[in-house]
């Protein structure tokens, strides 16, 4: 499956943006959707997943309760609402889908399409 990021810009601190993935080549049907950042300098690191099956989501602990992953069947796109952004939130985020058991959902080695990335940059 091919992916394609967007929604990425600049933001104030507390503001918000919201990601988009869409799918073409297929559909996300029997995948597992995630978001992905890297910061300059650092490791990329997992951010948030769907199953798309379901719906079943989970979240890192940097960014639970202030971002929401949703999905919309119909636009075959996962979407990634971020609010009350901070500094540290400045990344490239990568869309990424996979079949990774549900335990190892954060696991970035077993996710085998990736979309380009799209950068975010929170201002203070």
């Amino acid at each position: 499956v091919q992916l394609q990021a967007s929604g990425g810009g600049l933001v104030q601190a507390g503001g918000s943006l919201r990601l988009s993935c869409t799918a073409s080549g297929r559909t996300f049907v029997g995948y597992t959707v995630a978001w992905f950042r890297q910061a300059p300098g650092k490791d990329r690191e997992f951010v948030a997943a769907v199953r798309w099956s379901g719906g079943v989501t989970r979240y890192s602990g940097s960014v639970k309760g202030r971002f929401t992953i949703s999905k919309d069947n119909a636009k075959n796109t996962v979407y990634l609402q971020q609010n009350n952004t901070n500094a540290e939130d400045t990344a490239v985020y990568y869309c990424a889908a996979g079949r990774p058991i549900l335990s190892a959902i954060d696991q970035l080695a077993l996710y085998s399409s990736w979309g380009q990335g799209t950068l975010v940059t929170v201002s203070s």
